[in-house]
């Protein structure tokens, strides 16, 4: 099926609420990280004795996202379509899981992601992130190389708690935060302000990744709206230059925000995500066996 057919027939899906991950989520778990935080996730695999034959795909969120988003259903009924194992879970202090938001760090977000994929996945694993959830999954793919065999991100955001939050604040703003602990911004996507916390920015500096070469070797795609209000595309520009590895495809799309969640954009994803898995099944089989997810 083409992918624009496909994107039609699942936005068709949604509206008679047939998709998975439409209201009550199925195939619902939890995992007690070694922080002891309890972290929610969604994993759908093929029928019980039916092998993968694609790697599978870990959707890592953004920031006060949850799994339940549009890009993260999305790709839960591409991959159920395709019978390849998906995975899409909250950070601790999102969504169903434990914690509050305002505690969270880059490092313990990397944490969570980690865990679930060493603890509920198996075998090579494509790793999606959408705006935080680009940074976070490129720092796992770098904790992980043996495990991750490409990367998706759509309106990256690497490094943002120091070039988007911490660069723009003025004095006022900055001693604020440096008093009280944490301040609060105004968001678009949200009713209430986001929580910024201190200690979000000076651990964020542990894992900052644009002043040097990312070294990474697997297939990368990137998908940058140039109309992003939030996240510049020249963000992904120099990310795409920093990346080492010589498979790297950054995709501009003029009048893309920074949800990029248009059926077009879905469908940018989808081809994404499907040519990124091919070139990971084809390394899987000249090294190693393929995930079960």
């Amino acid at each position: 099926m083409m992918v624009g057919t496909m994107v039609a027939t699942l936005r068709q899906m949604a509206a008679k609420g047939t998709l998975h991950g439409m209201g009550e989520m199925a195939d619902l778990y939890t995992l007690t990280t070694s922080r002891g935080a309890s972290i929610a996730f969604s994993r759908s695999r093929p029928a019980t004795g039916q092998p993968a034959a694609l790697p599978g795909v870990v959707f890592c969120g953004g920031f006060r996202s949850d799994m339940s988003g549009t890009k993260a259903s999305f790709l839960d009924d591409v991959c159920r379509r395709r019978s390849q194992p998906y995975l899409r879970f909250d950070y601790s202090g999102h969504g169903r899981s434990d914690g509050r938001f305002e505690d969270g760090t880059i490092g313990g977000w990397l944490a969570d992601t980690l865990a679930v994929l060493d603890g509920a996945t198996d075998g090579p694993q494509i790793l999606v992130g959408s705006s935080m959830g680009g940074w976070i999954a490129t720092l796992a793919a770098l904790a992980r190389p043996e495990r991750v065999a490409g990367l998706v991100c759509v309106a990256a955001a690497p490094d943002f708690t120091e070039e988007l939050i911490w660069d723009r604040l003025d004095e006022t703003a900055r001693a604020r935060l440096r008093a009280d602990g944490v301040i609060h911004r105004p968001s678009d996507y949200a009713d209430a302000p986001d929580p910024i916390a201190l200690a979000l920015i000076e651990e964020g500096r542990r894992h900052l990744i644009l002043g040097g070469p990312v070294d990474l070797a697997i297939p990368v795609r990137l998908i940058h709206g140039m109309a992003d209000a939030d996240v510049p595309w020249r963000q992904s520009l120099r990310f795409a230059e920093r990346i080492a590895g010589p498979d790297v495809r950054l995709t501009l799309v003029k009048d893309g925000d920074h949800r990029l969640s248009r059926d077009a954009d879905l469908a940018l994803l989808a081809a994404a995500v499907a040519e990124v898995s091919a070139a990971g099944l084809s390394a899987s089989a000249g090294g190693g066996g393929g995930g079960t997810g």
